[in-house]
């Protein structure tokens, strides 16, 4: 037989485990928008290096060749950003999960 005070502890366990949840996905999302910010400050100053470098070259060869180490480097940023932030977000779903893990366990 149910009795109330079950459906009050059911119903404190689950509001603890949303705020938690909520708790870990709001300093996920933060340090997600950080890290994007960081990095579109950090692209945005290496190119305005670019820039600088470009109008400064006398010959097409020497352009070329700065454009392209300029390619090839924004490339590597932005993978190596992407992979980072894809990490971030697989963690930011696992910590805000993980309130809920004890309690699926315990139910099944």
């Amino acid at each position: 037989m149910i009795k109330p005070e079950d459906f009050q502890t059911y119903g404190k366990e689950q509001f603890d485990a949303a705020v938690q949840s909520a708790n870990a996905y709001s300093k996920g999302v933060q340090a997600i928008a950080l890290e994007i910010s960081d990095y579109s400050k950090k692209s945005f100053e290496e190119s305005g290096a670019y820039f600088e470098k470009l109008t400064g070259v006398k010959s097409f060869e020497k352009a070329f060749e700065i454009q392209s180490d300029f390619a090839k480097s924004a490339y590597e940023g932005f993978v190596a950003e992407a992979s980072k932030l894809g990490e971030m977000y697989a963690g930011l779903a696992k910590e805000a999960y993980k309130p809920f893990e004890g309690y699926f366990a315990k139910r099944a």
